[in-house]
């Protein structure tokens, strides 16, 4: 039996690769790993602040902003201010921000079903029954699944899509 650190240093490389590759799809799309997880972020929370948005995302507000911007541009999301206190503007998506997380949702998983398409049966058993010790790791429970799209590049907040 391998132990922990051959068994990282057998997966690290995988897993990388892997997010290179799904990060080319999305890529296809007109849009980057960070721009498909501050979609999400803001799909999972509507009305989320730019500053909650920066934390949750590891960056400083500035940072952040000029990718909202291009978002917001690209009219995929807008700034909503609350009615309750106007000083506190909100981010929500727009339909085509939606039709968006779809599009590179079913773009990475065709790219990755047709890869697993050509595994042996018990490949395929093997790389299923991995899937809920590897949600462990990053802190989910067996049978939660994956929360987020995987902004790939962005943080490790972005599993899904």
């Amino acid at each position: 039996m391998l132990s922990p650190l051959e068994v990282a240093n057998d997966l690290r490389p995988v897993l990388l690769r892997l997010a290179r590759e799904l990060r080319k799809e999305t890529e296809q799309l007109g849009v980057t790993g960070r721009q498909v997880t501050i979609l999400w972020l803001v799909k999972r929370s509507p009305g989320l602040t730019l500053r909650a948005l920066a934390e949750e995302e590891g960056i400083s507000p500035p940072a952040l902003s000029g990718h909202v911007d291009r978002l917001e541009s690209a009219g995929l999301l807008v700034r909503v201010r609350s009615e309750v206190d106007r000083r506190r503007v909100g981010l929500t998506l727009t339909a085509a921000g939606e039709r968006l997380l779809r599009r590179v949702r079913e773009r990475r998983t065709t790219w990755l079903a047709e890869r697993l398409g050509v595994l042996e049966p018990d490949e395929l058993a093997a790389i299923e029954a991995a899937v809920d010790p590897l949600l462990r790791l990053i802190g989910r429970p067996e049978g939660e699944g994956c929360l987020a799209p995987l902004g790939l590049g962005a943080t490790a907040s972005a599993e899904r899509a």
